[in-house]
């Protein structure tokens, strides 16, 4: 990707098309289908590109297995002589070819492919282990299996088909920039690129996945500004002679704990709730806060980023550099406490997007 632009994601509901029961059911049961084989494939393109890494050092294997694993002109099954994209690709076409579309398969096998490949010095050196997917794993989708883009009703919503399955899409009820985007992307402003649908549970979203070009502003190189990370204040950063606090304790701490602690309240009175309708009754309480930390969390950081790139973009910030992070983040791995209760990593990561599509550089020290 070119250097001017940058890549942007936003989540995006999709609602099936449809107020035939049956259709509804059948849809479901197809994409969770779909999901739990795209789990397995995850999981069997990471396993054998290792293999296939380490089959030099399967010194105790027969030669007859050796052959059988790497040379296709002795034996029909060998796989071993094509590209590593390649090798995958034949081996999920053999499992699973027919009952799920195999451009799903063809997108996973691409990034998957790629990811490891950027982790093999890693893996070699005992640096880390190998991925294990988890079963909500995202299907990736390429940008032409979204077909028959329509504005239905009077403008109100689109349509699409996807995989031959209709989808009303839902930007939500205030929507955001996520409907001006992708209105830019039919108009060719923005480029679609490989996206992925997410299951959740009787839920099905969109992670579209835009490319766009960087934000143009008149940044003065010789500005820089230095922000520190806390869990006691979430952002303090100086700009020149300037200060500025971004957010407390008590408006990001205290919350998150408050949550916990309310969450924790209501498993210990599930027990003695009524079950008049079994176990969905008495666990009614718990549904309020499910999820509710993570959405609160993610919110905060977001506006948290938001300011901070703000106040950098008032001052021609050219520079960002976020002092002693490595230093923290290696300290909070040794407290329990920290690791639980502070973002560090989520919040330098929206920093590092949001630094990204305004043209700012980012530092970490």
């Amino acid at each position: 990707m070119k250097e001017n632009k940058v890549v942007l994601t936003r989540k995006i509901q999709l609602l099936i098309h449809s107020e035939d029961p049956a259709v509804k059911r059948q849809t479901r049961e197809t994409f969770w289908q779909w999901q739990r084989m795209v789990h397995r494939a995850a999981n069997f393109i990471y396993t054998h590109q290792f293999i296939q890494e380490q089959i030099k050092d399967l010194f105790y294997f027969t030669d007859e297995v050796r052959v059988r694993l790497a040379d296709i002109k002795k034996d029909k099954d060998g796989i071993l002589t094509m590209s590593q994209l390649g090798t995958t690709y034949q081996l999920l076409s053999r499992y699973f070819k027919g009952q799920m579309p195999m451009s799903i398969l063809g997108c996973l096998n691409k990034i998957l492919v790629f990811s490891f490949s950027k982790e093999r010095d890693r893996l070699w050196k005992g640096e880390r282990s190998l991925r294990s997917f988890r079963r909500d794993i995202p299907m990736p989708i390429a940008p032409t299996d979204l077909r028959q883009i329509k504005l239905e009703d009077a403008g109100r919503f689109y349509t699409c088909q996807i995989f031959g399955h209709t989808f009303r899409l839902y930007f939500g009820k205030k929507g955001g920039d996520k409907r001006a985007i992708w209105e830019a992307s039919l108009r060719g402003e923005y480029k679609l690129c490989t996206s992925s649908i997410q299951v959740e549970e009787h839920k099905f979203f969109l992670l579209a996945t835009f490319e766009v070009s960087k934000e143009d502003h008149a940044l003065h190189p010789e500005v820089v500004a230095e922000a520190t990370l806390s869990m006691e204040i979430p952002i303090r950063v100086k700009i020149g002679p300037h200060s500025y606090s971004i957010g407390t304790k008590e408006d990001f701490l205290y919350r998150r704990l408050a949550i916990q602690k309310a969450l924790h309240r209501c498993q210990q009175s599930a027990t003695f709730n009524r079950s008049k309708n079994g176990i969905t009754r008495k666990l009614q309480n718990l549904e309020h806060y499910r999820g509710a930390e993570k959405r609160y969390v993610n919110y905060k950081l977001h506006v948290y980023s938001r300011r901070l790139i703000n106040l950098c973009l008032k001052h021609r910030v050219a520079t960002l550099l976020l002092t002693g992070q490595q230093g923290k983040e290696a300290a909070a791995k040794e407290e329990e406490f920290l690791l639980r209760n502070w973002s560090y990593y989520s919040l330098k990561d929206k920093i590092a997007y949001k630094a990204k599509k305004a043209g700012i550089a980012l530092v970490v020290e």
